[in-house]
């Protein structure tokens, strides 16, 4: 009998260092939304990898920052809560970017945890830069605290993405699985659906907007006296009138080519046939306002 592992793990590192990504490479499908907008995720998503001798849970945060809004605190909380209950945590840094205060506020903070939790650095990107500027990175990363281990990687090429699993399943604890054989992320559906919805109107909008939007999913059922149709309705909520305009676009267009996007990635999500009603609502200065972080889900 050879022994099982079963454990949690998360990434670590500043907005758009490629967790999300990674995160998707490492389950082989799409449970945390990425955008070339930093910031994107808000939830602490967990995507399952199952082998044969583990089954290796990854939390996928938000990433840390110096925040400026309620939400900004909010998100920082999540990572810090996160950190306290995992059993190993890999600190992204990507490839093609110099290591930065950002990084080394980071590296401060998980200095706090190393030693009862493993820290591995990691090199995202590997796919953007000559090797050279890889090994470049490594050296500098090491430079920035003790690490466990440090390995680099491309999620987008696959390079050493199993090298990585290895490295965090060898720190899991021995243990039964946690979840069964077939799940992928313990995710409710609902707030999947939102995260898809929020990722279709991220991309392509101006660099003012990412944080301002956020998604609920009022309701999702199958269409009566069809089995072959879902109807999803929701609400895409931004924080100012001027932004309603953006989403929206010249007679609604935009506003219908984020419906589609989403609606594609939702079927293939859901495996069936949906139709999406989505609207664009007001709610001022929701990322400052207590009330509205819970009504939204924060």
């Amino acid at each position: 009998m050879t022994e099982h592992r079963s454990g949690f793990a998360c990434f670590v590192g500043r907005p758009n260092a490629g967790k999300s990504t990674l995160t998707n490479a490492l389950v082989g499908t799409k449970v945390a939304i990425t955008s070339s907008k930093p910031q994107t995720t808000r939830h602490a998503i967990r995507g399952i990898v199952h082998r044969e001798d583990a089954q290796l849970v990854l939390i996928d945060t938000p990433g840390l920052h110096r925040p400026r809004t309620l939400l900004g605190e909010r998100l920082n909380d999540i990572v810090h809560t996160t950190w306290s209950e995992v059993d190993v945590v890999g600190f992204c840094v990507p490839a093609n970017e110099k290591i930065g205060p950002g990084d080394k506020f980071i590296a401060a903070e998980l200095q706090k945890i190393a030693k009862r939790t493993p820290v591995i650095g990691i090199v995202t990107k590997t796919d953007l830069v000559q090797p050279q500027q890889v090994a470049e990175q490594l050296l500098a990363l090491q430079q920035v605290m003790d690490f466990a281990e440090l390995v680099p990687v491309s999620a987008v090429d696959g390079f050493q993405v199993d090298t990585l699993a290895k490295l965090l399943i060898e720190r899991l604890p021995e243990g039964p699985q946690l979840y069964p054989g077939g799940e992928l992320t313990d995710e409710p559906e609902q707030t999947l659906v939102a995260e898809l919805i929020r990722e279709a109107a991220l991309e392509g909008v101006r660099d003012e907007l990412p944080h301002s939007i956020a998604v609920t999913v009022e309701e999702m059922l199958p269409r009566e006296g069809r089995d072959d149709l879902i109807d999803v309705h929701a609400f895409l909520y931004v924080e100012r009138p001027s932004q309603k305009g953006i989403i929206l676009g010249h007679k609604g267009e935009r506003l219908r080519e984020v419906g589609a996007t989403a609606r594609k990635h939702i079927e293939r999500l859901l495996g069936s046939k949906v139709y999406l009603d989505l609207h664009v609502k007001v709610a001022k200065d929701w990322q400052r306002d207590p009330r509205q972080l819970r009504r939204l889900g924060f």
